[in-house]
């Protein structure tokens, strides 16, 4: 993601239905610092996955992606160093996060049936736009609201927050 365009283009991975937040963001590292708990992802149903994401991939979800408590995970996977979420369907709790957290996140239907893991996604978010390079199929997703697409592009909301001088800045 450069400036305000928000087109990436990524290896991808592929998880199922029901991802929920306590196997992106584990208890055990609840408390560690934010890079820490990035490495963390995903560690009790694909050990040793964080090791092998490359900056710039990109995840794929089934339906209901992100149930669970309102833990920060969407800051987990931006931490990553993942560059967007693409899935069937998102739990609006986890999208408002991943929206705070200036993490992009779109739902797309037929995104998880039309890519095999380690194809390369092209994907337009203020489009929402999803093409498999692989064979071309070109899928539409639900575009985010004006005011959480002007969120996710002003950094997240901590970030304007700060811009704003409603919140002390990060010391």
């Amino acid at each position: 993601m450069s400036g305000n365009v928000m087109t990436f283009r990524g290896r991808v991975w592929i998880v199922g239905d029901n991802i929920n937040t306590d196997l992106i963001l584990p208890n055990k590292a609840f408390y560690l610092t934010h890079e820490e708990q990035a490495l963390y992802v995903f560690s009790a149903n694909r050990p040793g996955w964080a090791e092998q994401v490359q900056k710039g991939d990109i995840l794929i979800g089934g339906s209901n992606f992100g149930m669970g408590s309102s833990r920060a995970a969407a800051r987990s996977l931006k931490n990553l160093g993942l560059a967007c979420l693409i899935a069937e369907s998102l739990n609006g709790l986890f999208l408002r996060n991943c929206v705070n957290f200036a993490f992009p996140a779109l739902e797309c239907p037929g995104v998880h049936a039309a890519f095999s893991e380690g194809q390369i996604a092209e994907v337009d978010f203020e489009a929402a736009t999803v093409r498999n390079a692989a064979n071309g199929k070109l899928l539409s997703g639900r575009p985010l609201p004006a005011p959480l697409m002007a969120l996710v592009q002003a950094g997240g909301v901590y970030q304007l927050l700060e811009r704003e001088g409603l919140i002390a800045p990060k010391a």
